[in-house]
């Protein structure tokens, strides 16, 4: 028998559905991910066709007679087209609905802007009780599936079954991160698929000499605060990447705890610009964005020398000033 990390995302779902009588998985038109689902299931899984809108409304009214809905829709016309049906049906009402959304960020790959979804991390943060789950890889996808199921909330899943880029870590626990690498120099927070670009600019930056705190936040609502505040008071500035519109998501996550808290850190957003990014395979996708690992190193790079230039620059500005005070002290002396 498989573990539950080496099952596949459908495989996963047949388990769950067949110990649990009240889990349906629903799709607009998306059979791609699912596998045998359609035969399994039968009058369990249900096909809407391609209507976003009535999909997330049928949904709710599944979850109001008891039922556990496993939602499948491409990422960007789930969140936008149905986003007033997921904060009124789904969100406001706290109902146990799973919203999977395919082909999120990066991986619409060659698509264009229209099934690019690069703002479903800022739409759905504003969603009344929903959660918002980004595994890194399949083995994360897989493992994450039970936990979700557990917490009866309406959750967004952001769909990823490439492969894992290093073994598996720490086991999937809702709001918790995992962390590679101590390093004082970069807090490198990330999330999804670009983790795996994440941790390998991590190594290059390692083999470089500077000492990189990778943060895997698996899941951003809710999120691992303890974990993100110990890594960036322990490093000298912070760096958040993510294939999203660069400056909403987790840099406006990381913001809003850094001015809670009152902290004086320096954070640098890697990301999408708000149109998009060009439609292409994704390695040369990310390459072409700046987000490849080579191209990420090279970035934190820069960065950590400015830091480092500022920071000599402070000193030696507190050497004067303390070399004055005792100056002056003196003549009065």
């Amino acid at each position: 028998m498989k573990s539950a990390k080496s099952k596949s995302y459908h495989e996963v779902l047949i388990d769950l559905a067949s110990a649990n009588e009240a889990l349906v998985v629903m799709t607009a038109e998306n059979r791609i991910h699912l596998g045998e689902l359609p035969e399994i299931l039968g009058p369990r899984f249900i096909d809407l066709g391609i209507c976003e809108q009535t999909l997330v409304g049928a949904a709710a009214g599944l979850a109001l007679r008891g039922r556990r809905p496993f939602v499948h829709a491409l990422a960007a016309f789930l969140t936008m087209r149905a986003f007033e049906f997921i904060r009124t049906d789904i969100g406001l009402a706290n109902l146990p609905v799973t919203l999977v959304g395919f082909v999120p960020g990066i991986l619409s790959e060659a698509n264009g802007p229209t099934h690019q979804a690069i703002e479903d991390i800022a739409l759905m943060r504003l969603v009344p009780n929903m959660q918002i789950v980004c595994p890194a890889n399949i083995e994360e996808l897989a493992l994450c599936i039970p936990a979700v199921f557990a917490t009866r909330r309406p959750c967004y899943l952001r769909f990823n079954e490439t492969q894992a880029a290093y073994p598996a870590g720490k086991p999937f626990v809702l709001g918790r991160a995992e962390v590679r690498g101590d390093g004082d120099d970069v807090a490198l927070l990330s999330y999804g698929v670009m983790v795996a670009e994440a941790e390998k600019a991590r190594v290059i930056l390692k083999n470089q000499g500077i000492g990189v705190r990778l943060v895997n936040l698996r899941s951003l609502v809710p999120i691992d605060q303890e974990a993100l505040l110990e890594a960036m008071c322990a490093t000298r500035f912070t760096v958040t990447l993510q294939d999203h519109a660069g400056e909403s998501g987790l840099f406006e996550i990381v913001l809003s705890l850094i001015s809670r808290f009152q902290l004086d850190i320096n954070v640098l957003p890697l990301g999408f610009g708000k149109r998009g990014f060009i439609p292409a395979a994704m390695d040369l996708a990310l390459e072409h964005e700046g987000l490849s690992a080579e191209r990420i190193a090279n970035a934190i790079r820069q960065e950590f020398t400015l830091t480092l230039q500022k920071f000599r620059r402070r000193k030696a500005l507190r050497s004067r000033k303390i070399a004055r005070t005792k100056g002056v002290l003196t003549f009065f002396g």
